[in-house]
């Protein structure tokens, strides 16, 4: 019979602007920010933990070589403990979560460790890419011949993406833009409200708190130029930021509860993950709910929080308007327009905030969900205890 995986702690460093306050720090170094303070704060001994299993996007320079076991050794944990690294593009870190639960609820684990970490101010989301054509090749796709057999020459294009649901869904810049500034305005005022003061390990020196979300206007967002002329109702303004953030959660079975005295702040209620059409790219989030609350036998007004990240305005207000979930309870402290996108990290970071805000809220189920490369999303619902 399968068990119940159990979130005992959830934490995460602030978020720093690309090029700002956590530009030089390592990978390793930030992600074993978050990993020495969640070990630290929870009686788990430190060489008792199973595995640690981390997120990360284009593992390439100081993002290479198992980023999840460089930096539980860089947090100056012990030698016998394992690490491994995920991706699964920008739900890398929601997945790490998920295989940490599946790992439990299988009963081969009792304590795992589930996170993320990207630096995008020293490997920007292009890096990989540059990598790539710097030893000959163009992009993933272009030489594939399965893939091009498919799928033809459609661009694989996160802004074409963006740009073609927000025609989709009849979108126009100025209603991305109306729900950009909702972002940043809750952010701002989460962040003046010290609603993430519990969620966030600051870095002494470096950075105490959030440092992507700013005060803004409609009109100094439509003075922008578009990303691309071909893409004209995608901005900066409607676009998530790039950043630098680690995150982590310790996940862990009911043996793991008894034997260490810990109390568990929520259960794992369903883990799925769907996919869709690659070349729309960002629109699976849309099934992906669907498919998760019919496994769970949930409907959406079971949820009382939803996170769902903010890659594009248009992908949110898209599920919006296929869902009719209400704005009111969806990233109701801003999202990654404001807050930031940090990729690999992202997953467990909003994962983080729902926890907390379900804590600070009273609700009971939250929903989080992501579109992800490839055309796929995550979806975890969890039930605060």
């Amino acid at each position: 019979m399968a068990q119940e995986a159990y979130i005992v702690d959830a934490l995460r460093s602030p978020t720093g602007k690309r090029g700002g306050s956590l530009a030089a720090v390592h990978g390793a170094d930030l992600g074993a920010h978050v990993i020495k303070a969640l070990v630290e704060r929870n009686d788990v001994p430190a060489a008792e933990y199973d595995d640690v299993v981390f997120g990360c996007v284009d593992t390439v320079g100081p993002l290479a070589g198992d980023i999840a076991r460089t930096a539980w050794l860089a947090a100056g944990m012990p030698l016998n403990v394992p690490g491994t690294t995920v991706d699964r593009q920008c739900g890398s870190s929601q997945q790490a979560v998920h295989f940490a639960a599946q790992a439990v609820m299988s009963g081969t684990m009792d304590v795992v460790l589930a996170g993320g970490v990207q630096t995008m101010s020293s490997i920007p989301i292009s890096s990989a890419m540059l990598a790539g054509q710097a030893l000959g090749f163009t992009t993933p796709f272009a030489e594939c011949r399965g893939w091009r057999a498919r799928f033809g020459d459609a661009p694989v294009n996160q802004f074409y993406a963006a740009q073609r649901i927000a025609d989709r869904w009849e979108l126009s810049r100025e209603d991305m833009e109306v729900y950009a500034k909702r972002s940043h305005d809750r952010a701002l005022q989460a962040i003046r409200d010290g609603r993430f003061d519990r969620e966030v390990v600051p870095l002494p020196g470096l950075l105490a708190m959030d440092e992507t979300a700013r005060e803004t206007s409609m009109e100094k967002m439509a003075s922008l130029e578009p990303v691309d002329p071909a893409y004209p109702k995608i901005t900066a303004a409607v676009s998530s930021s790039t950043c630098d953030a680690a995150a982590a959660l310790l996940v862990v079975s009911e043996t793991a509860l008894k034997r260490y005295g810990l109390k568990p702040r929520a259960r794992i209620h369903h883990l799925s993950v769907r996919a869709d059409d690659p070349i729309w790219h960002l629109t699976a989030p849309i099934p992906a709910t669907a498919h998760a609350l019919r496994k769970a036998g949930m409907k959406l007004h079971d949820i009382d929080l939803v996170e769902i990240n903010e890659a594009f305005a248009s992908v949110v207000m898209a599920w919006l308007r296929e869902t009719d979930y209400p704005l009111e309870r969806t990233n109701v402290n801003g999202g990654a327009i404001a807050l930031g996108h940090p990729l690999g990290a992202s997953g467990a970071k909003l994962m983080t905030t729902l926890l907390h805000e379900l804590e600070r809220t009273g609700g009971r189920f939250g929903l989080q969900t992501m579109c992800e490369g490839g055309g796929q999303a995550n979806v975890t619902i969890i039930e605060r205890l």
